[in-house]
């Protein structure tokens, strides 16, 4: 049951009271909000209309990056739009609406990141058994394990929320809702419930970061064994990967990973996931992948066609 509330509203101080400071955030984020959507929506479309695309590698990096569409977006819009606006207020429900689906794609992207090491693993260790282990009802199953991972964390963490109740003050120090500051608006002691959310929020990232190393030292260590062309391509993707996920793993660790306390600096390091992420997911992942430009490019030419019949 739900705790009773007098707060109905959460009041966000965002990155600076300056109006001309905010003004140049919201352009800045603007253009990096429509460079994410337009990345990763091009990686989801050139995986789904391209057949040479049909490798469990691109179907995992097609969900990834509609997960990163959607992380992004439960965040990033309310800040452009609070960047006009002298008051940036959210409702309490709102507020709470917003942390599940902060950590349901947040989780599910780091389920689908060690999904992926796996994939990796099967492709670069055992090749010859990599289309039997790696079907298309095994990949379906590995996805749908990612999205179920992160709905229960996600419930988790929001059923905690719901158990506080909230009398006042209600204003926040950041830019979007998130777990250790809501705790600090809370009006009862928090201890406990705190570290129920870092033993359910920042072991997952400690936890998925240590079996992701773990698994791409293995498949380092294998390489040994393979021609020098294929350690390069190997060496190439893993690089990748792990790139991503230092960007990802470190700032949620720093942030999940210690008791609820509040940071200036926390608005900064969420950007690095939160936005950084998604943004250079596109580049990290698919345009410097050779299969992954030609497909484009054949995708934007077949359009080029279309429009001009």
């Amino acid at each position: 049951m739900a705790a009773v509330s007098n707060v109905t509203e959460i009041i966000f101080l965002g990155f600076s009271q300056n109006w001309n400071i905010q003004k140049i955030i919201s352009v800045v984020f603007l253009l990096m909000y429509i460079a994410i959507l337009l990345g990763n929506c091009l990686i989801v479309v050139t995986v789904v209309a391209s057949k040479r695309l049909a490798s469990p590698m691109y179907f995992f990096l097609s969900y990834l990056s509609f997960v990163e569409i959607c992380y992004c977006s439960v965040t990033v819009p309310r800040l452009i739009i609070h960047s006009f606006t002298e008051r940036k207020a959210i409702t309490l429900k709102g507020c709470i609406t917003q942390i599940f689906f902060f950590h349901f794609f947040g989780a599910t992207e780091i389920f689908l990141l060690t999904v992926m090491a796996y994939d990796r693993y099967v492709a670069i260790c055992k090749p010859l058994h990599y289309m039997t282990i790696m079907n298309r009802r095994v990949c379906g199953l590995l996805v749908g394990a990612a999205w179920g991972g992160g709905l229960l964390h996600s419930a988790g963490q929001t059923f905690f929320i719901f158990q506080l109740p909230f009398c006042g003050p209600n204003i926040i120090d950041h830019y979007f809702c998130d777990i250790h500051p809501v705790l600090k608006l809370a009006s009862s002691d928090t201890f406990f419930i705190g570290l129920l959310m870092i033993a359910n929020g920042g072991f997952i990232s400690v936890i998925s970061f240590t079996v992701l190393l773990v698994s791409y030292v293995i498949i380092l260590y294998s390489l040994r064994a393979q021609t020098s062309e294929c350690r390069r391509k190997a060496l190439s993707t893993c690089a990748s990967h792990i790139a991503v996920m230092g960007l990802f793993f470190i700032p949620c660790s720093f942030v999940y990973m210690r008791p609820s306390v509040t940071l200036p600096v926390d608005k900064i390091v969420a950007i690095f996931y939160t936005v950084i992420t998604p943004l250079l997911n596109p580049i990290i992942y698919s345009f410097r992948n050779a299969e992954m430009k030609n497909a484009m490019r054949k995708l934007l030419e077949r359009k080029g066609v279309w429009e001009e019949k």
